[in-house]
């Protein structure tokens, strides 16, 4: 298989468990370049855990995981981190750190895996905020934006060093429409016009089909279908039916398993010492 038709990333047998239960039962998929894939499920069904395995901050039980050809399953840390430069992650929550401004937020990544001068940064910073639609906002906290705001920082911050491939982890989850439909604007002109790939754990449906060039459900950490909108819009499973037209009667009970944030903590950005002043390095 040639580089280019390599996939970005490959699962592969996939298996995690927390005790005796299975949360990822066996899994194996491809996420082919400049395809958007949709992960998605009820609370429970391990689509989050399954992102943070992908990303290598979980460890599974058994399976392997590649991004860009490389087995991250056997990595270390250091490994791990030299693989996360190709790639940037979106957090449900935005993970935005309140101590610093917006611009700084943005400008973390920079500050970590670049060599480039405050102003070179700067210039980086104001140019992810302009295409997110926040000009003039860098100078103000977390605390003084709106949440759709938030995602959308935390957005230019996962696009600050030219991803290859983006990971949202419901990444429109409390917003209102019309915020939903900018963030889905935005992943659109992003791999649609520059060809890079994403994928994005979600449960809103109306996203999903917006977005999705694939999609993968899942079920009891299986993937119960798999293929195009067109597809999932037809395949006759009733727990499929059920979930992407929200009926409240079908297969799947209205007692839901314990969510699965319960089993794994939060992936939260670690505070980058040298991000203090105005995209400014501590010196020795």
């Amino acid at each position: 298989m040639t580089p280019e038709n390599q996939p970005v990333v490959e699962v592969k047998d996939l298996i995690r468990k927390f005790g005796e239960r299975r949360v990822i039962d066996d899994l194996t998929f491809q996420i082919h370049r400049g395809e958007t894939l949709v992960i998605m499920g009820g609370s429970g069904c391990g689509k989050s855990t399954l992102l943070r395995h992908i990303v290598g901050v979980m460890k599974p039980n058994s399976g392997s995981v590649q991004i860009f050809g490389e087995e991250i399953t056997v990595m270390n840390d250091r490994e791990i981190a030299q693989v996360r430069r190709r790639f940037g992650m979106l957090f449900q929550s935005g993970a935005l750190l309140a101590s610093l401004t917006v611009g700084e937020n943005v400008a973390l990544p920079l500050l970590q895996h670049t060599d480039l001068t405050p102003a070179e940064i700067e210039e980086v910073v104001t140019r992810k905020l302009q295409m997110v639609g926040l000009t003039g906002f860098e100078n103000l906290k977390p605390a003084e934006i709106s949440g759709g705001m938030k995602k959308r920082v935390g957005l230019a911050r996962a696009l600050a060093l030219d991803p290859e491939l983006l990971f949202s982890d419901e990444p429109t989850s409390g917003l209102d429409p019309i915020m939903t439909a900018v963030v889905d604007r935005l992943t659109l002109e992003l791999t649609r016009g520059s060809g890079m790939t994403a994928v994005v754990v979600t449960h809103d449906m109306t996203s999903a089909f917006r977005i999705a060039t694939r999609m993968i459900m899942l079920n009891h950490g299986k993937i119960i279908a798999q293929g195009t909108p067109n597809e999932i819009r037809a395949n006759p499973n009733p727990d499929v039916q059920q979930f992407i037209n929200g009926e409240p009667d079908g297969p799947v009970p209205l007692s839901l398993s314990q969510s699965e944030h319960q089993h794994s903590a939060q992936v939260q950005p670690r505070p980058l010492v040298g991000a203090r002043g105005r995209f400014h390095r501590k010196t020795p």
